[in-house]
């Protein structure tokens, strides 16, 4: 492998290709994508590649030459000539050439002083979608952008075009938060200043989190629009949000972009106004497209659609030909979001959380085949830098939808880390991606990944302050630390759980058993991911806790504060035992038996925790992400977030589904009865075979239970089919929707 050989010099020179040492940059004076070429050269190999204006006579040289027309395209082709290499760029002006050269940069294998390229390049290309980006806001809730300098943010957008991006969108009118390095206003105009020079398009998510009614704020929100138009010397559209946050009807709305449009034209004549649908009723978003098909506004430019908004297929189908369609695709976030991890083993959910380093290229680059046909584009939600592989992943997608996950990855490993880890850390990234499949305890593949990840980061040194390579370091150990923690704990409630069969007298047995945590199971382990959670503050202001690094919350990516949460249900018991010293005598032993057995309820009966991947052996299963990418056909488990993720409840009841798609149980007691107990939420409407259980015990509260008894009749050929009546609850919030927990299938 690339990554033993002691010297980067060696390993790129096993790659196939030609060493390109000296060639010079023809290009026309203050060509933008020139200079990045060369920058971006320089800062990987220390050459540096001169820029002319005229093709030398003789010796090799890269030559960008620009085509007539705003077409995205470029033409890579090299031709030799008695020795002399001449590689072609051409593209249209600024944004065509500037592809072009970012092309060269992710072709290129390169370590100090080595560019290698492939002998034989003549490569043609256009992008599928018009629309390609990230919004990248400056505010205090992004886990690591409010840290950001502008130079910072330039070099961000540069390697965002590199990728193949042409958006970007900034959130302005944010207030003060303690990690800025210089005001919203002016970071603002920094990035519209930097989409000039890249020739990028520049978007502001601009939502009104108050009532539109307020005349006094809907006055001062207008004005600031006039400022943010006159200081933005490029501006190329405005998305503003129907929902989340905001919560006004598009009768409000919609009269507030038609008077927006008039300031914005007058300094920006071809920028215009996007809307979303997010969070409307279907009567609002008809009263939308019935005000689209109408009156065909010349400001709106088009719909958009994301979290919480109508499907992209059925915005398309309302929505008027000649308005466009862009995406919205949370890739920033795991659970509680448009694109939940599929089945997160809830030891992930409970410590890494919402906001984690996320690289998760073979899951997005399904997600994004199934919505592409029905949009032009997207513009990413991202909230701070750990998702930044997948920003680079949906970029190279938007120009070729067919694109090879490992291919796409490792352009990212070359062009950040270089040719003598290129491949091994995309097997690296690749490995992280699947260390969250399945159960956590189950999948030894984990550690296999923190051992590859040591030996990348003892073969490449010079990494080490890399943020990126930072990154993926820390989501290796992580993950391998939190599943030691994970079997160490399990069987720690375990023997707790033995330990309480002897009765109440055994209690503080059991307490000491659930303490044996508190002594870590891997030093080094723990103390590395500190460390890199260090780094990263310094080098890219990750803000991975709320109290040393001032996260702006515990889910926006404060995984350092989750690193020691138990991974069992031990604060919840060391509660019940409190509560059961106050009990009688006999109400002790009954509490206690519950205690010791409620995962184990006994021969000839079963226990579910639903949404835990390691532990619902019975929950049938829907379609995988092969054929259901979207999860529209297959319920997926949520991860409350109780108390700051720091509830003291049992973990069981923060890990439910809606209801399962089905529970299976083979091969029982044709001749015995049995009782389904449930724990969860709100209502449960249960059936067995077909046919409707009638409830003797019927808890709605988190935690209480509900039973129902079997008839015998049900369970006589020895299996047994549970399902739920869908209720209809769209007018709960989400978080009052009923939900199952815990299924027990109990022999009499």
């Amino acid at each position: 492998m690339l990554l033993l050989l002691p010297h980067a010099c060696l390993a790129i020179r096993n790659t196939p290709g030609g060493l390109w040492r000296q060639p010079v940059i023809v290009c026309q004076q203050g060509q933008i994508a020139g200079k990045v070429l060369q920058e971006e050269v320089f800062r990987r190999t220390g050459l540096l590649w001169p820029l002319v204006t005229q093709l030398p006579v003789k010796g090799d040289a890269v030559v960008m030459e620009a085509s007539a027309g705003a077409d995205e395209g470029y033409h890579l082709q090299l031709t030799t000539q008695e020795g002399r290499r001449v590689l072609h760029i051409s593209g249209s002006p600024k944004r065509g050439l500037l592809y072009g050269a970012g092309r060269l940069l992710r072709m290129m294998d390169w370590a100090k002083g080595a560019v290698i390229l492939p002998d034989a390049i003549n490569e043609r290309a256009v992008p599928e979608k018009a629309v390609r980006g990230h919004q990248i806001g400056y505010r205090n809730l992004a886990n690591s952008y409010d840290g950001w300098t502008a130079a910072q943010y330039d070099q961000y957008i540069r390697e965002q075009l590199i990728f193949g991006a042409n958006s970007i969108e900034a959130i302005p009118f944010m207030p003060q938060s303690p990690h800025f390095t210089i005001s919203s206003r002016e970071m603002t105009r920094k990035m519209s200043e930097s989409c000039q020079r890249y020739d990028a398009d520049f978007w502001v998510w601009t939502p009104a989190s108050f009532d539109l009614k307020d005349i006094t704020k809907r006055n001062h929100f207008l004005l600031q629009f006039d400022t943010l138009f006159r200081e933005s010397p490029r501006l190329d559209a405005v998305f503003f949000p129907g929902g989340d946050p905001g919560d006004n009807p598009p009768e409000l709305v919609i009269p507030l972009l038609e008077e927006l449009a008039a300031p914005l034209q007058k300094h920006h004549a071809k920028a215009g106004i996007w809307l979303s649908l997010q969070g409307y009723t279907p009567d609002e978003c008809n009263y939308v497209y019935q005000y689209i098909r109408s009156r065909s506004p010349k400001w709106l430019a088009g719909l958009v659609v994301g979290p919480g908004s109508p499907s992209p297929e059925d915005t398309r189908a309302a929505l008027p030909a000649q308005y466009k369609l862009r995406h919205y695709p949370d890739i920033t976030h795991t659970v509680r979001c448009d694109f939940p991890v599929s089945w997160w083993d809830p030891a992930f959910a409970f410590t890494l959380g919402r906001e984690p380093v996320n690289p998760q290229p073979y899951y997005y680059t399904a997600a994004y085949r199934a919505i592409a046909p029905y949009i032009d584009g997207f513009i990413g939600y991202s909230d701070g830098a750990h998702d930044d592989l997948n920003k680079m992943i949906w970029n190279l997608l938007g120009w070729n939808a067919s694109a090879d996950p490992r291919e796409m990855v490792r352009q990212y490993t070359g062009f950040f880390f270089g040719a003598a880890v290129k491949d091994a850390a995309a097997d690296g990234v690749l490995a992280l991606e699947k260390n969250w499949e399945g159960s956590i305890v189950e999948n030894g593949s984990i550690t296999t990944t923190l051992s590859h990840w040591q030996k990348l980061e003892a073969a490449a040194p010079a990494l080490k302050g890399n943020w990126r390579w930072q990154m993926l370091l820390l989501r290796a150990y992580y993950d391998a630390y939190t599943r030691l923690r994970q079997i160490r704990e399990t069987e720690l409630e375990r023997a707790a759980c033995e330990a309480l069969l002897a009765g109440p007298q055994a209690i503080d047995a059991a307490e000491r058993i659930l303490r044996q945590a508190d002594s870590c199971v891997q030093p080094a382990w723990r103390s590395k991911i500190v460390a890199l959670c260090d780094a990263l503050f310094r080098s890219v202001s990750l803000q991975t806790s709320v109290a040393k690094y001032k996260a702006s919350g515990n889910e926006r990516g404060a995984v350092l504060d989750f690193l020691d949460r138990p991974l069992n249900n031990r604060w919840w018991i060391e509660d019940e035992f409190k509560r059961i010293r106050q009990l009688p005598a006999e109400a002790q032993r009954l509490a206690i038996d519950t205690l010791a057995h409620w995962e184990q309820p006994g021969i000839g009966s079963f226990y579910d925790d639903v949404g835990h991947v390691g532990k619902s052996p019975h929950v049938v299963r829907g379609e995988d992400l092969r054929t259901d990418p979207l999860m529209r056909r297959s319920d997926n488990p949520g991860f409350d977030w109780w108390e700051g993720g720091m509830s003291r409840k049992r973990l069981s009841w923060m890990t439910s589904m809606r209801w399962p798609t089905a529970m299976r149980y083979d091969r029982l007691d044709t001749t015995a009865q049995y009782t389904v107990r449930i724990t969860g939420y709100g209502e449960s409407l249960l059936r067995a075979n077909g046919q409707r259980l009638t409830p003797s015990v019927y808890g709605k509260g988190t935690g209480e239970i509900k039973e129902f008894p079997v008839p015998q009749a049900l369970s006589k050929t020895g299996t047994l089919l549970l399902t739920w009546d869908p209720i209809d609850e769209e007018h709960l919030n989400w978080r009052q929707h009923s939900r199952v927990a815990e299924v027990w299938l109990i022999k009499q």
